[in-house]
C-alpha cells in the first residue's frame, strides 16, 4: 500500500475542486481504485503505487484549473481522467525534442497532449480551437522534430493572404512584401526553435518554406511536413485544392479557429466543410482545443471566454 499527500486549495476553492457532495473525488476513487481522504487539512490517496501516482497528478491537474479558474465543470474532470486512465505511465507524452537548440517543449493541457499524440499518430490532422492553445506552435514544433529526426526532407508552412478587415492593395511595397505579414506568425513559431542563420540557410536551402496557400497550386509535397495555418480563412475548392498537395510519406496538420472567419459572409469555410466531409476517413483525426488550452497570458482565457458568452447571452435576451 502507497500513500501521497496534496495540500489543499484555498479554502473557499475547496467545494470546487472536490465538487458538489464530492463528486469529483468519487470519480478518482472509482477510475484508480484509490482511497482519498480529506477531513479539514491535505488530501491523503492510497492504494496501489501505479494507482496513486494517476490519482495524485489528475488532482494536482484539477488543483491547477481551480485556482486558475475558479470552478470546474464536470467535462473537465473527465478529460483530465480520461487522459490518465491509460495503460501508460502517468505522464505527459513525451516532449518534443526541437533541432539544434536542444530545447523541449512540453504540452501544457490534457487537449494540447491529444494534440501532440494525434499529430505523432496520424497522417493528417485538423486543429480547431480559439486563439492562444498552441495549434500552429506545437505543429511546428512537430515539423522541426521531424525533420532533426529525418522523418521527413523539409517543412512547409502555409497560410491564406486574407484580410482581417484590410486590403492588400493599400500595403506599401511588392507581392513579397504584402503578403510578408500574412506569414509572420508562422516564422516567429520557428524563430523561437531555430535561430536566425539556420533559418535563413535551410530557407535558402528550400528545405524550409514559408509560403501563401495560392504557391500551393500544381504541387506535389513528397516526404514533407505540411502545415496549414489559420485554415478557417480558405475556401472549399482551396481546401481541396492544398489536402490534394499531399505526396508520398508526407504529414499534415491544418489548425483554424471558428470564430476569426475573415471570408465573405456568402464564402463556406473550407475548414468547417473539410471536418464534415473527411471526418471518416480512416488516418485523419480531428482535435478540437478549448478555452482551458490557451496558454498565452491569463487574460486571454478571460478575453476569448467573455466573447464567446457575448452572443450567448444576446441570443437569450439579456
Amino acid at each position: 500500500m502507497n500513500e501521497a499527500t496534496i495540500p489543499l486549495v484555498e479554502p473557499d476553492l475547496v467545494l470546487s475542486l472536490f465538487g458538489p457532495r464530492d463528486q469529483h473525488v468519487r470519480k478518482i476513487r472509482d477510475v484508480f481504485g484509490v482511497n482519498v481522504t480529506h477531513r479539514n487539512g491535505p488530501v491523503h490517496v492510497s492504494g496501489e503505487e501505479d494507482a496513486v501516482v494517476r490519482a495524485t497528478t489528475a488532482l494536482e491537474r484539477l488543483k491547477s484549473l481551480v485556482q486558475r479558474q475558479r470552478e470546474l465543470v464536470p467535462d473537465q474532470v473527465d478529460e483530465v481522467l480520461s487522459l490518465l486512465r491509460s495503460n501508460a505511465p502517468a505522464h505527459e507524452p513525451a516532449a518534443v525534442e526541437v533541432i539544434y537548440g536542444g530545447r523541449r517543449i512540453a504540452p501544457r493541457s490534457p487537449g494540447q497532449a491529444r494534440y501532440i499524440e494525434a499529430i505523432r499518430k496520424n497522417e493528417m490532422v485538423f486543429a480547431v480551437g480559439p486563439a492562444g492553445t498552441g495549434k500552429t506552435y506545437l505543429a511546428v514544433a512537430l515539423a522541426v522534430e521531424a525533420l532533426k529526426n529525418r522523418a521527413i526532407r523539409k517543412i512547409v508552412l502555409v497560410r491564406p493572404a486574407v484580410e482581417a478587415g484590410e486590403r492588400l492593395g493599400f500595403l506599401p511595397g511588392d507581392l513579397q512584401a504584402k503578403i510578408n505579414p500574412y506569414l509572420r506568425p508562422l516564422l516567429d513559431a520557428l524563430h523561437e526553435m531555430i535561430d536566425h542563420d539556420q533559418i535563413k540557410r535551410l530557407m535558402e536551402q528550400d528545405v524550409i518554406e514559408v509560403i501563401p496557400l495560392a504557391y500551393m497550386r500544381g504541387r506535389t509535397l513528397n516526404e514533407a511536413f505540411i502545415i496549414l495555418d489559420e485554415a478557417q480563412n480558405t475556401t472549399v475548392a482551396q481546401m481541396k485544392m492544398f489536402l490534394t498537395r499531399m505526396g508520398a510519406g508526407s504529414r499534415i496538420v491544418v489548425s483554424g479557429d471558428h470564430t476569426q472567419v475573415d471570408l465573405p459572409h456568402d464564402a463556406r469555410s473550407g475548414l468547417t466543410d473539410a471536418l464534415s466531409r473527411l471526418k471518416s476517413i480512416k488516418g485523419i483525426k480531428a482535435i478540437r482545443l478549448t478555452g482551458e488550452d490557451i496558454v498565452r497570458h491569463r487574460l486571454v482565457q478571460d478575453i476569448v471566454q467573455a466573447y464567446e458568452e457575448g452572443p450567448r447571452r444576446r441570443r437569450g435576451g439579456t
